[in-house]
């Protein structure tokens, strides 16, 4: 070999080392810039580093602790103060000195060790299951025993020839024409509505919601006492009591910026990772089409669109928790034009918990009126 060819193979040699060394070096480097990206972004706290004496529910996230209280107590007819301790109006929730507190940790230990065991750790089986309503179970038939339900006679077959059914993607394109457009959606960019909440048990207050852009809002309601105020300035949610400033609790929050929340029941393809076609019933005596949804998160939605004028008149979703599926439906109505963008001024949510269950009743929604960001800040 040649001494240029000696000269040349060295060099070789010597760049390829080079080009494994920097290798090595940038794979280690992006480990770390992944591993610290991933630190950066902290998972929701879990309900045993916020409350005490938590046993059976670990791992569960905060903001499912109250809709899973709410849904056992829903099922079994019952309220806080039938586990928890209260004294002189004072809650100790890590006591346990009531038996029933005890009873229950047993039941969701077997509630959950049956989905894991016979469905795949999926939550078919729930406190619901087998209570419905009643703190105790019906182990027997009760006499007199029910009547069968007659089988029913078969439709008629339909004559003549039949419209196909349109796809989900068709369906919410004909929502989008029937508010007017997706340029009038993205047009919106901030909405002050004002009307009333209307609760479960009739009593009426008045409200105000102010928005900007997909994060900043703020409510006032103006209670027979005086004015409540809730905010979110994009990373805090607070109250502003008579009293006293608080930060809300995550479910708090959830119902503050969602109901109602300035583009999710606009913007609704985006939203879905998944939408499939799932029949036409009928709601209040109108035909509706119902679309199927999954989102990025596992979380599943129906959605219900009218046939006839293509408005969104319904939207349930499923929460998935170790003790069951949480149910929770909106109703959409009274549509009105506002400056070009039809939206409804009646919205009604029915959940779990019933505090939550309310209407809201619009009486004046402006769009892109002008709304101040300091107004969501926390107050001093």
């Amino acid at each position: 070999m040649s001494r240029s060819s000696r000269n040349l193979a060295r060099l070789t040699i010597v760049f390829l080392a080079i080009g494994c060394v920097l290798v090595v070096l940038f794979n280690r480097t992006s480990a770390q810039n992944t591993q610290t990206t991933q630190v950066a972004t902290p998972a929701e706290p879990t309900v045993e580093q916020n409350h005490k004496n938590i046993q059976v529910l670990k791992g569960l996230p905060e903001s499912q602790l109250i809709p899973v209280m709410n849904f056992m107590g829903t099922s079994l007819g019952v309220r806080c103060n039938y586990c928890h301790v209260n004294k002189d109006g004072n809650w100790d929730f890590a006591s346990d000195e009531k038996g029933e507190k005890k009873s229950a940790r047993e039941m969701i230990t077997m509630v959950t060790g049956i989905n894991k065991t016979s469905f795949r750790g999926n939550p078919e089986v729930s406190c619901y299951t087998c209570h419905r309503g009643r703190t105790s179970v019906q182990h027997t038939l009760a006499f007199p025993l029910p009547t069968p339900e007659p089988r029913p006679s078969p439709a008629p077959s339909p004559t003549g020839p039949q419209q196909p059914n349109p796809t989900a993607e068709q369906v919410i394109d004909k929502y989008y024409q029937a508010v007017g457009g997706a340029a009038a959606i993205e047009k919106m960019k901030s909405r002050v509505m004002k009307g009333t909440l209307v609760a479960n048990n009739g009593n009426e207050i008045g409200y105000e919601v102010s928005q900007s852009g997909a994060d900043l809002v703020l409510a006032t309601l103006t209670m027979p006492a005086g004015i409540i105020l809730r905010g979110f300035d994009g990373t805090v949610g607070w109250e502003k009591g008579l009293r006293s400033v608080r930060e809300l609790s995550p479910s708090e929050l959830y119902y503050l910026r969602r109901y109602p929340d300035i583009y999710k029941d606009l913007k609704l393809k985006e939203q879905f990772t998944r939408l499939t076609f799932g029949g036409k019933p009928n709601i209040d005596g109108r035909d509706v089409y119902v679309i199927r949804g999954t989102t990025a998160s596992g979380k599943r939605e129906t959605l219900f669109f009218d046939v006839e004028t293509g408005f969104l008149v319904r939207r349930t979703t499923s929460t998935t928790t170790p003790v069951g599926t949480i149910p929770e439906q909106v109703d959409f109505a009274d549509y009105k034009d506002v400056d070009g963008l039809k939206l409804p001024f009646t919205i009604r949510v029915t959940a779990i918990d019933p505090t939550y269950s309310v209407v809201r009743k619009f009486t004046e929604i402006k769009l892109n009126a002008p709304v101040y960001a300091k107004i969501f800040n926390k107050p001093a």
